[in-house]
């Protein structure tokens, strides 16, 4: 897709019109560090104007029936799986992503608007006698409101659809602040929503360079009663305090710092091809990323032998020359990642795989793989979004388990064994929100995505993540016995 015709230069788009801003800011692709598109930067007057369209359209959007909402939902989930390759093209455009892992995010955030098509059509409630007698009670779940909804570049259409899906199921409208480095996603779903039948100032995008004054703006308005996020955990604390003060309902997905587990008795070569997808799609830039493996001693050897030629046969590289591996969003993605690798080696680590890189253009990093990496390093304890893998080695399964309990982050986590039992067992005991096993990815439209601790609040996918976005109402009927 050829991103002029998305008009970014008047990406601002509130109440279906679009707008320039006082300034634009350049979007690059990390390939090759081209400026792709200049998009208008919004400021604290449009996050105001896009609040008032949304606030506008709400009454109409929510007294809209439920089968009305979910046939735009339909609507916009038939044209992105027609335009499947097009918008896939966009986001290695802006995002590097290779093409297999773009196409296979578009059809991922297709499948939200899907799900979230047929939810809203499944009504929750309860009606019933007070068991003291005397009343009825009925409960009924409504919109919560006017939403505002921010998204990470390292998904830029499988987050927006994770958000906006269930919002507009509910009957909420909303306000959207993509990130900076890949606003151009969010313009053509926008494109397709109202190409699909959505009405003017239902969704209304916010692409800026200066999302504190923005997003605070949208905070700090009695009419904004809902902020989604997924981001950092440092960001999202301090949205939550700025939502503190109105109490608005915040549904927060934020760091992870997942392990990655093998036991002694797990299919190796499984556990090497779960590792790969687990470590290695979207270049390590997942919130779901393994970012440690724990390997047990009696196979430690024989798992690092295979995932080194594993990494070994991924071709790192732009889109366009069908890699397996692109480039991290940015120069400073790449220098954050060189360090932890840097302060592994120094804290005694050994590198036994990274690949050469065949370009000199672009952000890239190649897939390395750490071993005796001392549990003191940074790539211990920080998430490190990137093609890094470090592996330590474990032998007494309870002082494993203590040790990931002890961490802050607790978003996912993956265990490979082949006694199904004891993986379950070893999965209820670590504290984390989502837990793959036997399986490198657990993501899923129909699943319940979310973290414990500081990884994040709330759920989103599943009924839970249409819940998000509704408020309980109970009634009390006078019914005399």
């Amino acid at each position: 897709m050829n991103p002029a015709a998305l008009d970014p230069g008047r990406g601002i788009v509130i109440d279906g019109m679009r707008r320039t801003g006082t300034s634009s800011f350049e979007v690059d692709d990390p390939a090759t560090c081209d400026v792709v598109a200049e998009v208008a930067d919004a400021g604290v007057d449009d996050a105001a104007a896009a609040v008032d369209a949304a606030a506008a359209a709400a009454p109409s959007w929510r007294s809209r029936p439920p089968r009305e909402r979910a046939a735009v939902l339909h609507g916009a989930y038939a044209l992105m799986r027609e335009r499947a390759g097009s918008l896939a093209e966009l986001i290695s455009l802006e995002n590097g992503k290779p093409q297999a892992d773009a196409i296979a995010e578009i059809r991922y955030a297709a499948d939200f608007l899907q799900w979230y098509a047929e939810e809203a059509v499944r009504s929750s409630g309860a009606y019933g006698a007070a068991p003291g007698g005397g009343s009825r009670t009925i409960v009924t779940q409504v919109p919560t409101g006017v939403a505002a909804l921010v998204t990470p570049w390292n998904f830029p259409a499988a987050m927006v659809t994770r958000k906006i899906a269930p919002a507009l199921a509910a009957g909420c409208t909303t306000m959207l602040k993509p990130a900076a480095e890949t606003p151009l996603t969010a313009l053509a779903i926008a494109e397709i929503l109202a190409e699909a039948g959505l009405p003017p100032g239902v969704v209304n995008v916010v692409p800026t360079t200066d999302p504190a004054a923005v997003v605070g703006r949208w905070l700090s308005d009695r009419r904004v009663r809902k902020i989604s996020f997924t981001g950092s955990t440092a960001i999202g604390k301090v949205l939550l305090r700025q939502s503190a003060e109105r109490v608005v309902a915040s549904s927060m997905e934020l760091g992870g710092n997942a392990p990655f587990v093998v036991a002694e008795d797990a299919d190796v070569d499984a556990a090497v091809q779960g590792a790969l997808v687990a470590k290695f799609r979207n270049g390590g830039q997942a919130c779901t990323a393994a970012n440690r493996f724990f390997v047990h001693a009696a196979v430690t050897e024989h798992f690092t032998e295979r995932f080194c030629a594993a990494a070994a046969s991924l071709r790192v590289g732009p889109a366009v020359d069908g890699a397996d591996l692109g480039p991290l969003i940015s120069a400073k993605a790449v220098n954050r990642v060189e360090q932890l690798v840097e302060d592994a080696l120094a804290h005694g680590a050994h590198l036994r795989h990274r690949a050469k890189l065949s370009t000199s253009r672009g952000w890239f990093v190649a897939p390395t793989v750490l071993t005796d990496v001392d549990c003191a390093a940074a790539v211990f304890r920080e998430e490190i979004f990137g093609p890094i893998a470090p592996i330590f080695t474990w032998e007494d399964e309870a002082d494993l388990l203590e040790e990931l309990n002890q961490d802050d982050l607790g978003l996912a986590a993956y265990v490979y064994s082949t006694n199904v039992q004891r993986a379950i067992r070893f999965a209820e005991s670590l504290e984390a929100g989502m837990v793959g096993i036997n399986r490198g990815v657990v993501s899923d439209p129909s699943a319940p995505f979310g973290g414990v601790k500081e990884s994040g609040l709330g759920r989103e996918g599943a009924r839970a993540g249409l819940d998000a976005f509704c408020e309980t109402r109970y009634v009390s009927v006078d019914w005399p016995d």
